[in-house]
């Protein structure tokens, strides 16, 4: 008999192959989304991107830039300049993935008061219920 995890797994696997789930968690990445976004506007240096990315970290920006490149949605543009000026920008297929992450941006922040204050709701009622036990 086989555990309920791997059975699980396995039927995850029969209905979205690895490369679907690694993609998947890819694009659903909140970096990765406003990466796509900030690069939507523009070729960009990596250091543009860093400040207007703050607060992202100079290793995760490095690491989403190359899963991205990895794909194919991001391209790489090294000048040979000293020092190497290095640009960013979305190829034909993130500029396709442009669309979705507009729309989770544009929803994210059309609804951020009204989430904000659902979680302050919530938080508010966890804490009496620990208050009350």
């Amino acid at each position: 008999m086989v555990p309920n995890d791997l059975w699980e797994d396995r039927m995850l696997q029969d209905v979205y192959p690895k490369l679907t789930l690694e993609i998947m968690d890819l694009v659903g990445n909140k970096w990765t989304l406003l990466l796509v976004y900030q690069l939507a506007e523009r070729t960009q240096r990596f250091s543009e991107l860093r400040r207007n990315m703050a607060p992202i970290s100079q290793k995760m920006l490095t690491q989403k830039l190359r899963e991205l490149e990895r794909y194919g949605m991001v391209d790489r543009f090294v000048w040979p300049s000293t020092p190497p000026k290095v640009e960013y920008a979305l190829t034909d297929l993130g500029r396709s993935f442009l669309g979705a992450a507009s729309v989770i941006c544009d929803w994210t922040r059309g609804n951020v008061e009204e989430l904000a204050a659902a979680r302050a709701s919530f938080d508010a009622a966890a804490q009496e219920a620990l208050s009350a036990a």
